[in-house]
């Protein structure tokens, strides 16, 4: 129980829609093509239109823009344009990163030059993905071009191309020019460590020495004039051998504003007379704790007008999460039951049920059995029940008008025993609302469960769920990947489902640990589904022996007995193999009786004889359920191996007839099955399993003693409690509801 604060829900769901439509912003992003293409290809052309046959010319180096609009967009553009540059490179980190909003904002700023421009290939350049929009929209990451006496050449520093095949390539390049003057740009710088390197900056230099080294080496052999490159956040000039080397970072990004570390371009002249190179420093009048608030703005208000969306992902996360947190620390909890709530009104008084199954006869399955039970228990209490129930194509003699057949939309499986009804039909809706129930009661998360569900909410009554089923052992009828339903799909479906429940039934303390596992956090009531403990107790006993008779069962013959549909999940196969292993072990007295039909019957006959089992099992088929107790009384022991279980019903009509079981471990059978007591629950492996039956099969004595410890351990799961105690978890849950203590999700 806890106190819900609404106004939180509207927000949640603002911020939900919000954080779906950015992130198919992202793909929409992702998936569209720019319209920009080899951007460099055009602009060195108008390069060469402009300059031709001048003998000097003048360009501008920026170096760390990083998408910056209000900087470089707003001070430094204009600036360039009315001092009339003939062209602008970036020396690197022209974007803040490779996602396509920056590259796609960088090409605006760009567009607001009135000269050519080329970039430099960065870090930032090549980061998230980055160096195949940079290919695609901007041209190779290095290259080179000429100016009548001038060489242009652009690398990479990245480690994106072959740092080889670059050295190489450059060699060739410098050993064929004739140009008076060599110019490089790399994005990171290639000379020594500076003194005055920023903090945190230690990394940002090329870091391959056999590049580096291999570079100076060719840079001073060749007599290169200037090297250019950011990726610092501050102005240096520094001559080594003859060679230039020049580190500009102040065109957009943080600055630290120490004496080297400021807003800036360089401004670069070339003529025959040589190379002249001079820093233009922004906002010189600004004191020197304006100029790092400025910085420090500047950054900021570059990453919100550059990635507003990725920002407001980021925002609708964080409210999420403070959501979440304050539902956790500030919402009042109280995890004990609410002791205050008086079910008396409603216990003493007849209730009306609507119920709702997929599964219901002549469909005959465990769940099907379990809800005849209930209805027929409810209204043993004077409870009037309405069920909602797929429509087969045998025909039903025995429905009453408080069955309602939902006509089918899909029907699956070997004889189309899965039915999916249509939910839709108005005719149902009509019914339940007319029929008035006090309750709803549904039987699975999905399909006709689903459509009780919304009924409960519109007619505002409480929804009682019953977990029959574990849905990651039905992963093979899925069409979907095994795995993705198993590990995921099916615990989220039964999670999600249950919370929107006010109560929800289990039939073993083992299905409730489950539950609370994956983050069930409603009402819940421990019920086994009741068994008629008398019906199976005793049989005729002419009626045995004619059935033992046809069945051809030898009086030397220990019978075994197992009850179950006839499919994978029921793991019929390790019981076979089993066998086999007593069979090869010389123990030939027993005989399988396998009650039950299925989709895997013909391959689990196929198994019995290709495992040399044929004169020893005996597929029985599907048995009419007034028959069983006459198999029952057949067996000498039941055997079972489904994992699939959340309880095992068949185990406690077998239990009733005075059989001891041998079982494979797992949730549901762990609760019914006592160790030593009413039988024997192995591990899943053959040679254990068929240990414990041997014993079992061996010991007449042993045997007798189980099956009558059996009897009493069923006696405590008769019918005539079953509906009592359901009825009690309605009138519970109705007085909690009307009282306004249950919470939505």
């Amino acid at each position: 129980m806890r106190r819900r604060i609404t106004w939180l829900r509207p927000l949640y769901i603002f911020s939900l829609l919000l954080l779906l439509g950015l992130v198919m912003h992202q793909v929409y992003l992702h998936l569209t093509d720019p319209a920009q293409e080899s951007v460099h290809a055009f602009q060195v052309q108008q390069i060469h239109l402009q300059l031709e046959g001048h003998g000097d010319f003048r360009f501008a180096v920026v170096g760390n823009v990083n998408n910056s609009i209000r900087l470089f967009g707003n001070e430094i553009v204009p600036r360039l344009n009315a001092e009339g540059f003939d062209f602008v490179v970036s020396a690197g980190n022209a974007v803040s990163g490779g996602q396509e909003e920056s590259y796609r904002t960088v090409h605006r700023l760009l567009a607001g030059l009135e000269m050519p421009y080329l970039l430099t290939f960065g870090d930032n350049e090549e980061s998230d993905f980055g160096s195949f929009r940079f290919y695609e929209q901007f041209g190779p990451h290095f290259f080179s071009f000429l100016i009548d006496n001038a060489h242009f050449i652009f690398l990479d520093g990245t480690g994106k191309s072959s740092f080889s095949w670059q050295l190489d390539w450059i060699e060739r390049e410098l050993a064929a020019s004739t140009a008076a003057h060599r110019i490089v740009f790399i994005g990171l710088p290639v000379h020594r460590e500076l003194e005055e390197t920023p903090v945190f900056e230690s990394d940002h230099y090329l870091d391959d020495p056999a590049f580096r080294h291999g570079l100076i080496s060719l840079f001073e052999r060749h007599g290169v004039d200037v090297v250019f490159s950011a990726n610092l956040t501050l102005f240096s000039r520094l001559q080594t051998n003859g060679v230039e080397y020049v580190t500009t970072g102040g065109a957009g990004g943080l600055i630290v504003d120490t004496e080297s570390s400021f807003h800036h371009f360089v401004d670069v002249r070339v003529s025959p007379q040589g190379i002249t190179i001079e820093p233009v420093r922004l906002d010189v009048d600004l004191p020197a704790w304006l100029r790092t608030v400025d910085s420090v703005w500047n950054t900021v208000y570059s990453f919100f007008y550059v990635s507003y969306l990725r920002f407001l992902l980021i925002v609708s996360g964080l409210i999420l999460l403070a959501i979440h947190l304050h539902r956790l620390v500030v919402e009042e909890r109280d995890y004990y039951p609410d002791f205050d709530v008086d079910p008396t009104p409603y216990q003493g008084r007849a209730l009306r049920v609507g119920m709702y199954s997929n599964n219901y006869f002549p469909f005959v399955s465990g769940v099907t059995i379990s809800v005849e039970r209930l209805r027929q228990g409810l209204e043993a209490l004077g409870d009037r029940v309405l069920l909602f129930a797929p429509r087969y194509r045998e025909p039903v003699c025995d429905d009453g008008g408080d069955i309602d057949r939902a006509p089918t939309l899909l029907a699956f499986g070997e004889q189309g025993e899965f039915r999916l009804s249509n939910p839709f039909l108005l005719r149902l809706r009509r019914r339940l609302r007319n029929f008035k129930p006090d309750i709803i009661h549904v039987h699975h998360p999905f399909w006709l469960g689903s459509l009780g569900l919304f009924m409960g909410r519109r007619l505002k009554v409480p929804v009682v769920y019953t977990y029959h089923t574990r849905l990651e052992h039905y992963a093979h009828f899925v069409p979907l990947p095994g795995l993705l339903f198993r590990n995921l799909i099916s615990h989220y479906l039964i999670r999600r489902f249950s919370n929107k429940c006010q109560g929800v039934v289990v039939p073993t303390d083992s299905a409730e640990e489950y539950l609370r596992v994956i983050g069930v956090t409603t009402n819940t009531l421990v019920q086994p589904t009741g068994i008629d403990v008398k019906r199976f107790r005793d049989v005729d006993a002419s009626r045995l022996a004619e059935r033992r008779e046809a069945l051809g069962i030898a009086d030397n013959e220990v019978v075994l007995v197992s009850v179950s549909r006839i499919s994978k999940e029921k793991n019929i196969e390790f019981m076979l193999e089993a066998l086999a292993l007593l069979s090869g072990q010389g123990e030939s007295r027993f005989r399988l009786l396998l009650v039950g039909d299925g989709p895997a019957r013909s391959h689990i006959q196929s198994r019995v004889e290709a495992l040399g089992l044929a004169d020893r099992v005996v597929l029985v088929g599907a048995v009419p359920p007034d028959e069983m107790p006459l198999y029952y009384h057949l067996g000498d022991i039941f055997v079972f191996a489904s994992k699939s279980e959340t309880q095992g019903m068949v185990i406690l009509e077998a239990m009733s007839a005075g059989l001891p079981v041998v079982s494979v471990r797992s949730s549901g059978i762990d609760d019914v099955v006592i160790e030593g007591e009413n039988g024997f629950k192995t591990p899943e492996n053959r040679e254990v399993w068929a240990e414990r039956l041997g014993s079992l099969m061996a010991d007449t004595e042993l045997r007798t003693r189980l099956g009558e410890q059996a009897q009493v351990f069923a006696q405590s799961h008769d019918v005539t409690a079953f509906a009592r105690r359901i009825h009690g978890f309605y009138a519970f849950l109705l007085a909690q509801y009307h009282a306004g203590r249950h919470w939505r999700r």
